[in-house]
C-alpha cells in the first residue's frame, strides 16, 4: 500500500508530502541493509526508485521534482538499497542522503559526488524483519515469490545465527519440512526433497538433489559436503524436479546457498567463538572470523571467512573401552575477490575449502541406553572439499548476462566394520576377547572431480514475464576404490572409474497475456556421453557378468516444463506446474564385479496456492499437492553378501501434500510452521533384480528414507532493550515421521518417528553480543538413521540417535 500511495503522489507531487512520505514509509530499524536481487530496466528516475524501494523493502523520497523525469540506465544484481542508488545516480548530477534506517532521500547536488566514507558495517545476523517482497533467484532470472509457479522455501541469512551456521545442513533441515537427510555423519550424508529418495547408501549414483553454491554446482556423485553456513546471504530450497534449468541430478529439487558477496563500499569484520557442552558426552567448541575490505572504492573488494569447530562425541564403545568415540573436527574457509571494472559489470573470483574428520561412526546399538555400541574396531571417515570459481555478470541492453565456471574436488574415505562372528550376539558379549573374532574392515575411498561452466542471458519485466536462455558444459569424473583388511592383510576389490561429459542448451520464458496471469514454458536438450572402466583387479574378472560394461555410450535427453500462475486478488495466487528431471546411468559395483545401471527419470504434476498478507494482513500461507512418476529408479542397496551395490529397482510413484504458514501477531514476533505428508511405492519391481543381485523388491515396497509425515515449527522474537541493546529469541521444533532404511529383504529396518527441538537467545548491540543455544531440549534419543555398517545391518540392531541435549555459550564482536 505504501508503494501505491507513493506512486499516486508522483502524479500530483507536493514537496511537503514527499518529505513526509520518506518518514511514513520507513521500515522498522534495520540492523543492516539487505542485499536482495535488484532488477531495474532503463526508465525514468521516479519509476526506478519506486522499483528499488519495492525490491529492497526501503523508502526512497525525491525532493527535487526536476529530477523525476531524468532517464537512468538499467540496473541488475544482488545489491543493498544504498549500493543500488549509488550505481543508479552515478554521473547524473544527483546524490543520495540516508535520513534514517532504511530511508533515503534523493536530491540535486552541485556536482556529481562519489561517497568515499568508509562505514563500519555489522556482519552478524540482524533482527529478522518481514520482507515486503521475497525474490527467488534460483529461477535464474530473479522472480518474486508471489509470481513463482512452484513451491519454494527461502531462508534469510539474517535468520542463521552462529550456532545455526556451525550445524551446516542440519540448520537447513530444521527450517524446511520438505528437506530430509540420511545421518551417517557430517560430510557423508545424502539429501532428499519431498519424498524423492533413492537409498541410504552413497554409491556411484548421482544425488536426487542438486546442490549449488551461488551459481556453481558443488556435488555430483558425492555426498553432501555439508559446507558451514557462515556469512551466508540466503538459502533457497526449490521443490520438485528442476531439470529444465539445472539438468541432471535435480529430481527432487535443488538447495542453493548464496554467500554474501564482497562489499565495495564498506569495510568491516566480525569474530565469534563458542563453547558447547553435550550431556552424556564430551565438550566442543567453534570459532572464526569474517573480514570485508574494499581495496579500490566502488571498484575492488575482498571478503574472507575462516572457521573451525569440534563436535564432541557422545557414543561409547564398552567392548573397546572407549568413550565419546564419535568426535568430529571441521576446518574451513573461503575467500572472494570482486572487481567492477565498469558500471553494471562485475567479476568475482571465489575459492572454498573444508576438511571434516570423523573419529568414529555415529551409530549405537538399538538395545541398551541408545548411546553405546559394541564394535570390533574404529570406523573413521573424512571428507575433503575444495572448489574455485569465476563469475562474470553484467548488462547487455536490458538483459542480464551471467557466466560461471567452477572446479570442484572432493575426497571421501570411509571405514566400515565388516567383522564376522560365530553368531550375531558375539559382539554384545562383554567378556568376549578380540581373539575370538575374525576382525575385518571394509575401506572405501571416492574421489570426485567436477568441472562445470554455464553462460546464460536473462530478462525480467515488472509484470513477472521474462525469459532466460543458456548453455552448459560439464565433466564429472569419479573414482571408487575398495578393499577388505583382515588380520593385517589387505585384499583389493573391484573398483570403478565413471566419467560423464554433458553439453546442454536450455530456455524458459514467461508471458503475461493479461494482468494477473503468467504462462511459463521451457525445455532442456542434453547430450551426455557415459564412459567407465574397472580398476584394481583384472578386467576379465571384474567384467565377467557384463563384458560390455566398459563400452562408452551416449544419451540424448529432452526435458520439458510448463506452468501457470494466476493472481486471484492482491496477495493471493494459484499455480500449476509440470516438470521433469533425470540422472544418467553408469557403472556400479556388485560384490567383486562391475555392471551397468540405467539412467532414471521423474515427471511431476504440482498444483498449489499462496497467500502473502503483506503489512496489513500479517500472515502468509501456502499449500501444494504433487504427483510424481519415477521410472527406472536408481538405488544403492545391500546385495546378498552384505556389500553396498547399485541397481535399477523398478518404477515407482510419490504423492506429496505440503502446507506452510507464518503469522506476525505483533511487531517483532513471527510464528510459523510447515507440514508435509508423503506416500511412496515401488509399483513395478525390476524383474532381473532377484536373479542378478540375490535380492527381491516386492510390489508396493515403500521407498527408503521417505518419512510419511514431517513437520517444523518456529518462533522468532526481537525486542529493543534500550541503549542500542536488543534481545533476540528463536526456537524450533521438527518432527520426522516413520520411514525404512532401504528396499528388499533385511533392509526394512524402521527409523524416524522422533521430535527434535532447539532454542537460541542473543543479547547485545550491533557491535557485540552474547548468546546461548540449547538443542534437543528433552534429551531425546530417537533414531534418525538405522545404519552404521552395511555388513551388520541385517541384524536390525543399529540406530543413530539424536545428539543429546547440548548447550552452546557464545560471543561475537564486530569491528
Amino acid at each position: 500500500m505504501a508503494g501505491i500511495w507513493y506512486a499516486r503522489t508522483m502524479r500530483h507531487p507536493d514537496p511537503t508530502l514527499l518529505a513526509i512520505a520518506a518518514l511514513a514509509m520507513a521500515s522498522p530499524a534495520l540492523a543492516r541493509e539487505r542485499q536482495p536481487a535488484v532488477q531495474v530496466s532503463t526508465t525514468r528516475l521516479d519509476q526506478a526508485i519506486l522499483a528499488i524501494g519495492r525490491q529492497t523493502g526501503t523508502s526512497i523520497g525525491l525532493r527535487d521534482q526536476r529530477l523525476a523525469g531524468m532517464r537512468v540506465h538499467a540496473l541488475s544484481g544482488n545489491l543493498s538499497a544504498h549500493q543500488a542508488l549509488v550505481r543508479l545516480l552515478r554521473g547524473t548530477g544527483a546524490r543520495i542522503r540516508q535520513t534514517g534506517p532504511g530511508t533515503f532521500l534523493i536530491e540535486a547536488a552541485p556536482k556529481p559526488v562519489r561517497p568515499m566514507t568508509t562505514v563500519r558495517q555489522r556482519l552478524s545476523p540482524a533482527p529478522v524483519q518481514p520482507a515486503r517482497e521475497i525474490i527467488v533467484t534460483a529461477t535464474k532470472r530473479a522472480i518474486p515469490l508471489s509470481d513463482y509457479d512452484g513451491s519454494a522455501t527461502i531462508i534469510s541469512g539474517d535468520s542463521l545465527n552462529f550456532a545455526d551456521s556451525a550445524r551446516g545442513t542440519d540448520a537447513i533441515l530444521t527450517k524446511s519440512a520438505s528437506l530430509s537427510s540420511t545421518h551417517l555423519g557430517p560430510g557423508r550424508n545424502k539429501l532428499f526433497i519431498r519424498g524423492i529418495a533413492d537409498s541410504s547408501f552413497t554409491g556411484p549414483t548421482q544425488s536426487t538433489v542438486g546442490e549449488y553454491w551461488g551459481d556453481m554446482r558443488i556435488t555430483y556423485s558425492a555426498p553432501d559436503p555439508d559446507l558451514r553456513l557462515y556469512d551466508v546471504k540466503r538459502v533457497e530450497v526449490l521443490q520438485g524436479p528442476q531439470g529444465t534449468l539445472y539438468g541432471a541430478g535435480a529430481l527432487g529439487g535443488i538447495v542453493r546457498i548464496v554467500p554474501r558477496p564482497p562489499d565495495l563500499d564498506h569495510s568491516g569484520g566480525q569474530g565469534w567463538t563458542g563453547a558447547s557442552f553435550t550431556q552424556h558426552g564430551a565438550p566442543g567448541g567453534d570459532g572464526g572470523a569474517i573480514v570485508n575490505l574494499p581495496i579500490v572504492e566502488d571498484r575492488l573488494a575482498v571478503r574472507a571467512v575462516g572457521y573451525a569447530g569440534i563436535d564432541g562425541g557422545y557414543i561409547d564403545d564398552p567392548l573397546r573401552g572407549k568413550h565419546d568415540v564419535n568426535q568430529v573436527r571441521t576446518v574451513g574457509g573461503r575467500a572472494s575477490l570482486r572487481f567492477d571494472p565498469v558500471p553494471d559489470w562485475s567479476i568475482t573470483l571465489e575459492g572454498t575449502f573444508q576438511h571434516i574428520r570423523g573419529r568414529d561412526a555415529q551409530y549405537a546399538d538399538r538395545d541398551g541406553d541408545g548411546l553405546s555400541r559394541a564394535s570390533g574396531l574404529a570406523q573413521p571417515y573424512r571428507n575433503d572439499y575444495a572448489s574455485g570459481s569465476i563469475t562474470i555478470s553484467g548488462e547487455i541492453g536490458s538483459a542480464q548476462l551471467t557466466s560461471t565456471t567452477g572446479i570442484v574436488d572432493q575426497y571421501l574415505t570411509e571405514r566400515f566394520d565388516a567383522t564376522t562372528t560365530l553368531n550375531g550376539e558375539a559382539l554384545k558379549t562383554p567378556h568376549l576377547s578380540f581373539a575370538a573374532l575374525a576382525l575385518s574392515a571394509y575401506d572405501e575411498s571416492q574421489r570426485i572431480h567436477l568441472v562445470n561452466s554455464e553462460t546464460r542471458l536473462s530478462h525480467s519485466n515488472d509484470d513477472g514475464s521474462g525469459w532466460v536462455v543458456g548453455i552448459n558444459g560439464m565433466t564429472a569424473i569419479s573414482r571408487v576404490h575398495r578393499n577388505v583388511t583382515d588380520d593385517s592383510r589387505v585384499a583389493p576389490l573391484a573398483g570403478i572409474r565413471n566419467r560423464v561429459d554433458e553439453v546442454t542448451l536450455y530456455a524458459q520464458a514467461s508471458a503475461a497475456p493479461f494482468d494477473g496471469l503468467l504462462i511459463t514454458g521451457g525445455g532442456r536438450l542434453t547430450w551426455t556421453r557415459l564412459s567407465g572402466q574397472a580398476q584394481d583387479i583384472q578386467p576379465v574378472f571384474a567384467l565377467r557378468i557384463d563384458p560390455d560394461a566398459q563400452a562408452s555410450r551416449t544419451e540424448t535427453r529432452a526435458l520439458p516444463s510448463f506452468g501457470l500462475h494466476y493472481r486471484l486478488v492482491q496477495g493471493m495466487s494459484v499455480f500449476a506446474r509440470y516438470a521433469e528431471g533425470y540422472r544418467p546411468g553408469g557403472l556400479a559395483l556388485h560384490r567383486d564385479y562391475v555392471q551397468r545401471f540405467r539412467g532414471d527419470r521423474v515427471g511431476t504434476w504440482e498444483a498449489g496456492m499462496r497467500w502473502q498478507g503483506g503489512d496489513h494482513a500479517p500472515f502468509d500461507i501456502s499449500a501444494s499437492i504433487a504427483l510424481t512418476r519415477w521410472d527406472d529408479i536408481q538405488a544403492d542397496i545391500i546385495n546378498g553378501l552384505g556389500f553396498p551395490a547399485t541397481a535399477n529397482i523398478g518404477n515407482g510413484r510419490v504423492h506429496s501434500l505440503g502446507v506452510a504458514a507464518s503469522w506476525r501477531p505483533v511487531s517483532g514476533l513471527t510464528v510459523g510452521g510447515a507440514l508435509y505428508l508423503n506416500d511412496s511405492k515401488v509399483t513395478i519391481p525390476d524383474p532381473l533384480l532377484m536373479s542378478v543381485l540375490i535380492t527381491d523388491i516386492s510390489r508396493s515396497s515403500t521407498l527408503p528414507n521417505v518419512a510419511d509425515v514431517s513437520g517444523t515449527t518456529h518462533i522468532e522474537y526481537s525486542r529493543a532493550m534500550g541503549n542500542g541493546r536488543t534481545l533476540q529469541v528463536s526456537g524450533y521444533g521438527r518432527y520426522m515421521g516413520k520411514s525404512v532404511l532401504g528396499v528388499g529383504p533385511g533392509l526394512s529396518q524402521p527409523q524416524g518417528n522422533y521430535f527434535d527441538t532447539g532454542v537460541d537467545i542473543r543479547f547485545g548491540t550491533q557491535r557485540w553480543g552474547v548468546s546461548a543455544s540449547l538443542t534437543n531440549l528433552f534429551d531425546s534419543r530417537g533414531n534418525r538413521f538405522a545404519l552404521g555398517s552395511p555388513f551388520q545391518v541385517r541384524d536390525g540392531d543399529q540406530i543413530t540417535p539424536l545428539r543429546p541435549r547440548t548447550l552452546r555459550i557464545g560471543t561475537d564482536i564486530s569491528f
